[in-house]
């Protein structure tokens, strides 16, 4: 009998270090599981920012508004920056901004125009930076243009 009690002690310390394996292994897959998702969502947001860059020939930022807007002749795209997302259209990534600057012809710019853009993350997102530029042509100088 003394046997049977022996080993029913060690098997239940064994299953409670299982366990206990089990709830850190456990924790590690989710914290895995959010940093991909975090990761794959800014990497889809630089995606659609690139394209958009290089489709678009015109670039403004609306300090006001909070938003990036993108135009050529015939058609236009905009991002709004909102504390939590960045919404383009019917998408919305979900990422957390620490900082946003824009840059045209390679200075930091407080005006309208833009051909590049600097996005850094918070902590969440493990401080990344994503630069976005495009190249300007000699019509971009020379045209007239403006949103308003």
């Amino acid at each position: 009998m003394s046997e049977i009690i022996v080993v029913l002690v060690v098997t239940s310390i064994v299953v409670g270090l299982a366990f206990s394996v089990l709830g850190l292994v456990q924790k590690q897959m989710f914290a895995i599981q959010a940093n991909y998702t975090n990761n794959l969502e800014l990497q889809k947001l630089e995606t659609s920012l690139c394209l958009d860059f290089n489709r678009y020939s015109h670039v403004y930022f609306n300090r006001e508004e909070n938003e990036l807007v993108l135009k050529h002749e015939l058609d236009s795209v905009s991002y709004i920056f909102l504390k939590e997302f960045i919404i383009k259209a019917q998408d919305t990534f979900s990422i957390t901004l620490k900082l946003k600057e824009f840059y045209f012809d390679g200075i930091l710019t407080e005006s309208n125009r833009v051909d590049a853009i600097k996005l850094r993350t918070t902590k969440a997102f493990m401080n990344k930076e994503v630069f976005i530029f495009k190249s300007n042509d000699a019509t971009l100088y020379m045209d007239k243009w403006d949103l308003n």
